[in-house]
């Protein structure tokens, strides 16, 4: 099992009061996918507007498709001043622009241990062609060589026992949180 399903573990599980920040995505959504929900679906146009505006606390296109994915500032904020620990599920280049202007967030690179696992686990999903797994394999090859940016890195072998990991981590600061599989 992977990042979704040990965070939604770690907001049910957790002593602290925990939530998932909702990126913000310009990709059109997926079948059963909410706005709202599963991401913040916006149009180009409303994505630049809030890039112009400073509204996101990282953004990057990614994966060279055209398509932008970001993290908004505003709830984010919300959450922090309502006491809650935030978790962004971003990747590499969105942890450094968050750890750069934030040097006292708590960070987690979460992995499941090897490429090879990796690659177990996305083809035993079939949910993706040969050329998505690929690039997705030399995307996190290069993000497993950046792991020691990150304060924690947490291999992903029991699900429960990486929970049980991340929640004392969560626990024992007084940070807010940034993660990235």
């Amino acid at each position: 099992m992977g990042k979704s399903t040990v965070v939604g573990q770690v907001i049910a599980s957790c002593k602290q009061p925990i939530c998932l920040s909702v990126s913000a995505t310009t990709r059109a959504p997926r079948p059963g996918e909410i706005d709202g929900k599963s991401y913040h679906f916006l149009s180009h146009e409303q994505f630049a507007e809030h890039r112009r505006s400073n509204n996101f606390l990282e953004c990057a296109e990614v994966f060279g498709r055209g398509d932008w994915y970001g993290t908004l500032r505003q709830p984010v904020q919300e959450a922090l001043a309502a006491g809650k620990h935030v978790v962004l599920e971003i990747d590499v280049e969105g942890a450094k622009t968050v750890m750069a202007n934030h040097p006292a967030v708590l960070t987690m690179f979460i992995h499941p241990g090897s490429l090879g696992e990796l690659e177990r686990r996305l083809r035993g999903r079939n949910t993706e062609n040969e050329a998505s797994i690929q690039r997705r394999l030399a995307v996190a090859a290069e993000e497993l060589r950046q792991s020691g940016l990150y304060q924690h890195v947490i291999v992903n072998h029991d699900v429960a026992q990486t929970v049980q990991e991340i929640c004392h981590l969560i626990e024992t600061s007084g940070e807010s949180t940034c993660t990235k599989n």
